[in-house]
């Protein structure tokens, strides 16, 4: 056991179901996007970064990845709501087929600003792929095109996830025991 594992309370989902999935949703977008022309990722950093290495490798398209970073978490555990864009797109979207690539879709404030902010850009469509969907936590009406797996009101951490920048690297989704983040808050 290593040294973050200690800090997991339990495993939710492991590095072989991840992958399972992960192949899944990467074949539903090939077919969807089979016909199209100029899809784009473009992935929320910095949560996305696995779950979009992973889900690059199962898209048989022709497709561009750029991304966006955006945060309304900070230090803590739950959305503060007030969303700030810390690095916007590199190349013009104009045309696009965007898909918007998401760790965990938790209250739905960051992707709604998104999408009405990448929205304005006139792109010829946006669809989400999210590796996690909480939708216990949902503030907006914002839902999934494409959605690994839903999960409880917990704490989550793992396979690009983090709590204060750390755990991303493990290589399955885990529950953080609540003395780690209560400790910190």
């Amino acid at each position: 056991m290593g040294k973050m594992d200690r800090d997991i309370e339990r495993v939710l989902i492991s590095e072989e179901e991840l992958q399972r999935r992960v192949a899944e949703l990467g074949a539903e977008i090939t077919r969807d996007y089979a016909d199209k022309e100029n899809v784009v990722l473009v992935g929320i950093l910095r949560g996305c970064y696995v779950f979009l290495a992973d889900l690059t490798r199962h898209i048989d398209l022709h497709c561009r990845i750029d991304f966006i970073a955006a945060s309304s978490y900070g230090k803590g555990t739950s959305s503060s709501g007030q969303i700030e864009i810390k690095k916007d797109l590199t190349d013009p979207i104009n045309g696009a087929h965007v898909i918007l690539v998401e760790d965990i879709l938790d209250s739905g404030n960051t992707l709604a600003y998104l999408a009405q902010i990448l929205q304005a850009r006139n792109p010829a469509s946006i669809r989400i792929a999210t590796l996690l969907d909480k939708p216990s936590r949902r503030e907006k009406s914002v839902k999934a095109d494409y959605s690994g797996f839903t999960v409880p009101n917990a704490f989550v951490v793992g396979y690009g996830l983090d709590y204060a920048e750390e755990y991303r690297n493990l290589p399955y989704i885990g529950v953080l025991k609540p003395e780690v983040y209560e400790k910190g808050e």
